[in-house]
Formats: structure tokens, sequence, C-alpha cells
């Protein structure tokens, strides 16, 4: 993986939130979102620290900075200033993550399909209401496809 943009480093001590969801200047995610992420793929009794969720959250927040950024530096070269789905596509496979890549282009691609469907639902009067589709993203990664099919099997 030679020549791939590099995530800035940062110190361990500095690497820390201040306690007001910043990292490095940085907004963080939503703490109480990450956890409830982190819960979802645990069973019911699970516990998880606060240290766990704030290293989550870190990471995570990390992660989409650096997508993001790969996917804004191709829209600076295209001379556009709006980052759309295709773009963070194009920026994971840059990086080397063609497997979430994939994924994500496959729940980009439903999701435009519902998209489409919701507005045509709304244009023939079916009301958004009635037209309401939900697409989960776990669905499309592999790593997801075991634990919902046990989940499926429970019901």
């Amino acid at each position: 993986m030679e020549n791939l943009p590099r995530a800035p480093s940062s110190s361990t001590s500095a690497s820390r939130s201040d306690g007001e969801g910043c990292l490095n200047g940085q907004n963080l995610l939503p703490i109480a979102n990450v956890g409830r992420i982190m819960k979802d793929g645990l069973p019911p009794q699970a516990k998880i620290s606060k240290r766990a969720k704030e290293t989550i959250q870190e990471c995570a927040t990390e992660f989409i900075s650096f997508v993001t950024g790969e996917a804004s530096e191709r829209c600076r070269r295209d001379r556009r200033k709006t980052v759309n789905g295709d773009d963070i596509c194009h920026a994971m496979r840059t990086l080397g993550l063609d497997h979430y890549a994939d994924a994500m282009h496959r729940y980009l691609q439903r999701y435009r399909e519902s998209e489409e469907l919701a507005a045509s639902l709304n244009n023939g009067g079916g009301g958004a209401s009635r037209g309401a589709i939900q697409i989960d993203v776990r669905d499309e990664l592999s790593i997801f496809r075991g634990n919902n099919e046990q989940q499926d099997r429970n019901i």
C-alpha cells in the first residue's frame, strides 16, 4: 500500500478528547450514538465500558475524517464543492478499503432506488408514509450477515 494518504498521527496524550466532544479541535461523533451502535452488535446482557466507547468514538471519527478527506480531495481536483456518495466509494477504494466500498456502493444503489420509489409514490398521491422503505447498511457487510441470519432464526 504505497503512496496512500496517511491519517495525521498524534501522540497518545494529545489524542484524547477534551471532555467536550472535541479531539484535536475536531468534533467527535456523539458518544450516545456510538454506544448504541456498539450495543447492537453485542448480546443484550453485555456491558461496554466508558473507555471502550470513547476509544471507538475517536477511531470512528478519525476513520470518517480520513475517508471524507480523500473524497474531498477528489472533489477539489474535479473543481466541485459537494462530496457525494460516489466520491466516498471512490475514496474507500483509493484507500484500499474495497470491501467497504463495495458494500457502500450496494447500499447507495438501494438507497437511490428507494428514493425513486418514494418520489414516484408521492407524485402518484400515495403519500410519504405509505412509501417508507428502511434500508440497513449492515445487510451489505458480510461481517453482519451471519449475525442477522442468527437473529432471524431467533424470531
